[in-house]
Parts: structure tokens; sequence; C-alpha cells
């Protein structure tokens, strides 16, 4: 595949921070990172809080300069200061959370400011703004000021307002965090909207069936450093040496979960009361994957239910990220 095919390469791409503390070593953020973004596909950035996202993030998008590596945006180092205000024009950023809004501004007279700081032409920006508010389903509620909107409306203004110079590259991190389900819907379905359009899309998120819904490619990210990267399957195939296990129980299995992760080195997740049940999932190497140990582990707890499932990306995504899981 050609460069040009590429939106973004990022070759051993390291931040470290100095610590504040005297005698304490320098803070690793991101760690010697490499992977390809194709352009028009949405790809995923994965991880725990602390992993490296949004510092990541930062750089690609020349909020932060790296401390060693290098990223090719749109064919342009982002460490040569030359490119930083070429491209700035062609990328744009949308954070989850509600700052970066004038809550006294309508949503139009919001859209209207940021126009002004992109130099897009009066004449232009009705149609333009008309345009991004019909996008966002936010037509009806353009003359409503933002503080009056709920944080799905804010969010999707945010999304606006990140169009509005018409992007090549949208840095969605972590869009749908706080949202309910209903308003996480909408915007991913906006996601998705974007990406048929020809945008490039990165996207962070804490949410596997986002990513899996979404996302053509991902890495997956811990302690700085990527440690599972490709599509869902090239994922779920990283971790094809374990076995994911199903408990229903009628009590909560405490001291059960405990010796699984101790002696079997489990990864396990607790489902409280669904339906009336306590559901244990657990991904363990495929050495261990003998049902009858589990259900004598389990069986003082009275299991209703138990078997093997297929490795889904949650469980690939837990067992690759290890204690980096917060």
């Amino acid at each position: 595949m050609d460069d040009s095919d590429y939106a973004i390469v990022v070759e051993n791409l390291t931040r470290t921070f100095s610590s504040h503390h005297n005698g304490n070593p320098k803070k690793v953020a991101v760690d010697g990172i490499s992977f390809t973004v194709k352009k028009g596909e949405i790809y995923g950035i994965l991880g725990p809080n602390g992993a490296g996202k949004t510092t990541t993030i930062k750089m690609l998008s020349t909020l932060l300069i790296p401390t060693s590596g290098k990223a090719t945006i749109l064919g342009l180092d982002v460490t040569d200061e030359k490119n930083v205000r070429t491209l700035r024009n062609r990328i744009n950023v949308v954070s989850g959370g509600e700052r970066g809004l004038y809550y006294r501004l309508s949503g139009r007279q919001n859209l209207e400011f940021f126009a002004d700081l992109y130099n897009i032409p009066k004449k232009k920006q009705k149609k333009l703004i008309d345009d991004l508010l019909e996008l966002v389903e936010l037509t009806d509620a353009a003359d409503i000021k933002t503080e009056n909107y709920s944080r799905g409306m804010k969010q999707r203004i945010h999304i606006a307002h990140a169009l509005i110079n018409d992007p090549e590259i949208l840095y969605l991190d972590e869009p749908t965090i706080g949202l309910d389900p209903e308003i996480s819907k909408e915007i991913r379905s906006l996601i998705r909207k974007l990406s048929d359009g020809g945008k490039t899309i990165i996207l962070t998120t804490h949410y596997m069936f986002e990513a899996e819904e979404l996302c053509n490619h991902m890495i997956i990210m811990s302690g700085g450093k990527i440690v599972g990267k490709g599509n869902v399957t090239d994922i779920k195939n990283s971790i094809s040496n374990s076995s994911s296990i199903r408990v229903v129980t009628e009590r909560e299995p405490v001291f059960a979960i405990e010796s699984i992760r101790t002696q079997m080195n489990a990864d396990s997740k607790v489902t409280k009361l669904l339906n009336g049940r306590f559901v244990t999932k657990f991904t363990i190497p495929i050495e261990y994957n003998d049902l009858s140990m589990y259900e004598n582990i389990f069986r003082q707890y009275n299991i209703k239910n138990i078997g093997v499932e297929e490795i889904t990306l949650e469980d690939a995504y837990l067992a690759l990220v290890g204690d980096g899981e917060e």
C-alpha cells in the first residue's frame, strides 16, 4: 500500500513527563508505539485510564510534542513546527464532557464564533452552519442557549464545532462517556455517518461494544505500550490459547473469584443480580479448560448454569491489559 493511502503513520512514538518531585524518575506516558491508520477508516485506541490514550491523541493532534519517535499526519511530520498551522486546519478534536462551549450563546452563535476563528467568510457561514446543525440534528434547538442543552445535545454541538473546518481527520476522545444509552447510540450513528462521508476518525473509548461496533482496526494500550493490534478478529485470536468460562450462581461467589484469579491467572468480571442471579465470566489459560474444576470451586454458591463461551473482544481486552485495568 502506498504511503498516500495512510492518514496517520506512527513510528516508535514516545512521550515522557518530568516528575515534580525530586529524585523520582520521569513518567513514561507513551512508550515507543507504532501503528498506521488508513484514510477513511474508524481506528480505535482502547485502554484503561492512564494507558496513554489521551496523550497519544494530543501528540497526533499537535497539542503535545513527542519526546521521541515520529508521527506523520496527512503526510506532514507533527514535530516540525512549520506543519502545525497547516495540520490544525485539516484536523479537529472532540473530547467527552461539557467544556469548550459558551453557555450564554445559542448553538448557532457558538458555531458562528468558531467559524470566525477559522476565518470562514461570513457569506459561507450560514449554509455551512445550517448544514452542520442538520447533520447533528439540532436544527430545532439552534437558537436555544447551550446552557439549556442536555448532555447529549452538548456533545452533538461539540461535534458540529469540530466539523466547522471540514477536517480530514477527526479525533474523538471518549465521545460517549457519561451519556445515557439512547444518546450514546445517536452519537455512534453520527460517527458512522461521518465515516461514510469520508472522514478518518480516531476513536478512544472504554466501551468494548462501541469499539466492536464502530472500529475497522484498533490498538489496545496498557502502561503506555501497545499490547494488542488489528481488527476485532485479530484481537480475539491474540488470546487463542485462552478459554472463556461463564458461571451463573444464586449467591455472590467472592471467594471463588479470588481463587481463580490467584490459582489460575484468570481475568474475571461479575455482574451482580442479573435477573436475580450472579453472573461470573472469566478468561483462563486453555490448560485450565476443565469445567469440573469450576463446578467444585463454585458449588457452594449454588450453580444454576456453567459453560464455555466464545471469546469476546472484552475478554481479550481484559486478558491483554491485565493489571492495567482499573
